[in-house]
């Protein structure tokens, strides 16, 4: 199994910024993309930034030019910079990451447990 820790999350005012960090960890075999997703209330889960093992990169047209995301393949961690942050930015963060296990055969989907970013002066 594969597990994902966030942290970072909190409170920033508009214009602030903030650092999201995702450590993978547990019987890791291999890990491939890595990602960031958000919830906001009322709203699905949609896809904010990821990154591939090779360290291609896409983003929502939302956050472009003000998030950008990074990895670091050694610590197995995701990390996402936040700058220039808006309300609309409010949401629960999920890191996720396909990997794939030891004794596992397949590459699975893993998601981590959720980070509140709120955004608000």
């Amino acid at each position: 199994q594969v597990q994902l820790a966030e942290s970072g999350g909190g409170l920033a005012q508009p214009g602030g910024s903030l650092r999201l960090s995702c450590a993978a960890s547990g019987s890791i075999f291999s890990i491939y993309a890595m990602g960031w997703y958000r919830q906001a209330p009322g709203n699905q889960r949609e896809l904010v930034a990821g990154i591939a093992s090779g360290g291609t990169t896409n983003y929502a047209d939302s956050v472009k030019g003000r998030f950008t995301i990074s990895r670091d393949n050694a610590k197995n961690t995701v990390y996402l910079q936040m700058n220039s942050l808006k309300p609309e930015d409010t949401a629960v963060y999920y890191c996720n990451t396909q990997a794939r296990a030891h004794m596992d055969t397949v590459r699975r989907n893993y998601w981590g447990q959720g980070t509140q970013v709120t955004v608000s002066s």
